[in-house]
């Protein structure tokens, strides 16, 4: 019969069986030999081990595991896990921002708890480290996330980092909302912030979806459904699209010709120089004076005998040792205390057991022991000073407490001083309590009356006002030129960061009252500034080279999957001239090869 079926030429069922065994043999060698290719190539296996053992603690290869084209890159709990991330990220990130750009309000911030918890502690630092921490944690876990997906592996993402994102996210949410409830002025200077951090802004915006069309380009082409990755493509085209559009409605002070920006704000030094001295003493000022300030600012009470002093605070406990000389009287009035006992205070030891400003190291033997010695400084002789060398004043007047001798007269008092026992001149005082304000002109017309009531124009000129003395969180390039058309000049206070000072500039401030004199006179024009033709110049640029370059990505993957898929087959790819089938080739990759795997693990017999 076999004889017979060789003489004939017909196949014989050794021949057929063998044909059956050869076919499927050279299917699953040609597609473990694309596989093997489609490895060496495009897989980078330490880097891959790597990134899954940081991401989800899977240091071995064999724990790693491909998306399958045409499958989702995770399930669908650890999608949930990815869009965690991606919420805190976002959260942890306004969170980090808010407070950073809050650095120049910390001082306030610290004595705020200090008088509420009652010792000194920088809370102010100790929470932006927190938040540095937390925003560079889920940072990283985001990018390990985006790096793992553009390899084209599936996520799993550690239980360990699944708590650490759900106590970052609670913290975020959390300092936020306390923060806002108690300092909710705060998100004023926000978006003071973006006037000078947009166009900075913009270009990061536009960098960041530049390098996220790399893993979206990836899974669009080789693992999304036809629709999904249309979807996915086009909302990331309109989101693309959108900044780059952005530009067009940014408004900021600090982008125009610089023949129009004006002369640079005085500066008022704020209860001194109390970064370089202990505040609201005579060291103080004389600081702020060495560095160069335009004028002096302070608050003033009056003691139980009749002695104008300066005092900013409702007791004596943060900047004296009212503690140590009067344990007693550690939350009473200043104003309830004789001169004579003002006088037997120290009022600067505290300033370097407390450092509210991180700057008392940087004091000589000299100044240290200078500032160690401090008293409590009077009205007379901080008028003195300032008339010496010609600079202005301001200042507010607290009302003695009742029972106090002079809870009635304390304005009489304090133009007493002015008048008679000091040296300076009216027109140097800008005088700024808004009480008996019609008196006080009566008395001494040549004081400049100062408010900060942002009253109509009209208003104001009834009143005599000359000048505004405003919140910096109010500040409004369209306010300020409208008062100064009146010739009302405004002062900003307390301005102590250069971008903040450099937004002022920008906005025509004529003033600010500041605690750092010594590093904002040392600007020599505004930070940010640019011209509207730089600033158009600067961001086109960056627009045409992030759009050339996401052109270039997806043309480079729609390029690289094509040329993957004809490796596996190419007539099917040319014949069909569609994607869908290389992702069925690619899917016989995977099954077959993990077949030939475990085929290899089993026993022979």
């Amino acid at each position: 019969m076999l004889t017979a079926a060789r003489k004939t030429g017909e196949p014989s069922l050794i021949s057929l069986m063998g044909a059956t065994q050869t076919e499927p043999t050279l299917k699953l060698g040609k597609l473990a030999m694309a596989r093997q290719r489609l490895l060496q190539r495009y897989e980078h296996r330490p880097f891959v081990s790597c990134l899954a053992g940081l991401y989800g603690c899977q240091w071995r290869c064999y724990q790693l595991t491909h998306a399958q084209p045409g499958h989702c890159c995770c399930s669908k709990l650890e999608c949930g896990s990815f869009a965690l991330i991606v919420l805190t990220f976002c959260l942890s990130l306004v969170f980090l921002y808010f407070w950073s750009e809050a650095q120049n309000d910390y001082n306030d911030f610290d004595w705020f708890n200090f008088g509420n918890l009652g010792f000194w502690f920088p809370w102010s630092i100790v929470l932006l480290i927190l938040a540095v921490f937390l925003f560079t944690y889920v940072a990283g876990l985001l990018l390990l996330a985006v790096c793992l997906l553009s390899e084209g592996q599936r996520l799993y993402l550690h239980w360990c980092h699944k708590i650490g994102i759900s106590v970052t996210l609670i913290l975020s949410i959390v300092a936020s909302s306390v923060l806002t409830d108690l300092w909710s002025k705060e998100w004023m200077t926000v978006l003071l912030s973006f006037q000078v951090t947009a166009p900075y802004l913009h270009i990061g915006g536009v960098v960041l979806m530049t390098l996220l069309s790399w893993p979206i380009a990836l899974h669009v082409f080789r693992f999304l459904p036809r629709v999904r990755g249309m979807a996915i493509t086009v909302l990331y085209i309109t989101v693309l699209v959108t900044l780059f559009l952005v530009p067009l409605g940014m408004y900021s002070p600090c982008i125009k010709e610089r023949s129009s920006l004006g002369s640079a704000p005085a500066l008022i030094g704020h209860r001194g120089a109390p970064m370089l001295a202990p505040e609201n003493t005579f060291m103080s000022f004389e600081k702020a004076l060495a560095a160069g300030a335009d004028g002096l600012e302070t608050d003033v009470t009056i003691s139980y005998d009749g002695v104008p002093f300066l005092m900013h605070d409702k007791n004596l406990r943060r900047t004296t040792n009212v503690k140590d000389m009067f344990p007693n009287w550690t939350h009473t009035s200043p104003a309830m205390f004789t001169w004579r006992e003002l006088q037997n205070l120290n009022a600067g030891s505290w300033f370097f057991s407390q450092d509210p400003f991180g700057t008392a190291s940087s004091l000589s033997p000299d100044e240290h022991l200078q500032a160690q010695n401090q008293s409590v400084c009077t009205l007379r002789d901080f008028l003195d000073l300032a008339a010496q060398h010609g600079k202005l004043v301001i200042f507010d007047l607290y009302r003695p407490p009742r029972g106090h001798p002079y809870r009635d007269a304390w304005i009489s008092r304090t133009l007493d001083v002015i008048q008679n026992e000091s040296s300076i001149h009216s027109s140097q005082v800008l005088w700024l309590p808004p009480e008996l304000r019609e008196f006080v002109q009566e008395i001494d017309p040549e004081l400049q009356q100062i408010t900060a009531d942002l009253a109509p124009v009209e208003d104001l000129q009834l009143r005599h006002i000359s000048r505004l003395n405003i919140h910096y969180s109010f500040m409004s390039e369209k306010e300020i030129r409208k008062y100064s058309a009146a010739n009302i000049s405004t002062n900003l206070y307390v301005i102590s960061e250069p971008w903040l000072y450099s937004l002022a500039w920008c906005a025509g401030a004529h003033s600010v009252a500041t605690n750092a004199v010594h590093i904002l006179k040392t600007l020599q024009r505004p930070l940010f500034l640019m011209t509207p033709d730089e600033y158009r110049l600067m961001w086109t640029l960056t627009d045409i080279t992030s759009l050339i370059l996401v052109v270039i990505i997806f043309v480079f993957h729609w390029w690289r999957e094509r040329e993957l898929a004809l490796s596996v087959d190419s007539s099917s790819v040319i014949e069909n001239g569609s994607y869908r089938q290389f992702r069925t080739e690619m899917n016989d990759v995977w099954s077959l090869s993990n077949m030939s795997a475990s085929d290899k693990q089993e026993p022979s017999l």
